[in-house]
């Protein structure tokens, strides 16, 4: 089933997410439907809040972007519990986009590397390392998790800058191609 994504000013986004266990009903569906919703919303990436759940779960499906990146052909996975444990690598500049946040796009400063710790559906332990852009992929979904939205790792300048159409965002001035919910 096709969820609506929560826009912008939405205070599920603002919250830090919480564990889950593995009674957590219809788990198994959910994460389906978030699977279909980003499909839908030609997303590569959803959080659980971004469904209005202040859970610590998010998908991800770089396969879009393997005509730049082949090795991401079949990188689909699904994140839950999800600590990121180290940050390293370059730091680099790279375009972003949310699908909480329609309409706007901004270059944002993220590490190459990253070390996390997860759990995936079957409640299997992981440790793993990602780098390039699939740790670009996760960072931007793993700060759904923390309250964090890509316009707040940009600079004060830049913020200010795009604060009213943020505003605008949030009151419904944007055109989206998928179901939405505002927190008017």
């Amino acid at each position: 089933m096709i969820k609506p994504i929560y826009i912008f000013g939405a205070p599920v986004l603002r919250k830090v997410a919480e564990d889950i266990t593995p009674d957590y009903p219809n788990l198994e569906q959910l994460i389906a439907d978030m699977f279909e919703t980003m499909a839908h919303s030609d997303g590569i990436g959803l959080a659980a809040p971004q469904v209005g759940l202040s859970i610590r779960l998010f998908v991800v499906d770089c396969s879009p972007l393997e005509e730049d990146h082949p090795e991401l052909k079949d990188f689909k996975k699904v994140f839950l519990n999800a600590h990121i444990i180290e940050r390293s690598g370059e730091v680099k500049l790279y375009n972003e986009g949310c699908l909480s946040i329609p309409g706007l796009r901004e270059d944002v400063n993220r590490e190459s590397t990253i070390l996390m710790k997860y759990v995936d559906e079957n409640f299997v332990s992981y440790e793993e390392q990602f780098d390039g852009v699939v740790a670009r992929v996760i960072q931007h979904e793993y700060d759904h998790l923390d309250g964090i939205l890509f316009p707040d790792r940009l600079s004060n300048i830049k913020k200010q800058i795009i604060k009213g159409k943020l505003q605008g965002i949030s009151k419904g001035r944007f055109s989206a191609n998928y179901r939405y919910k505002l927190a008017l």
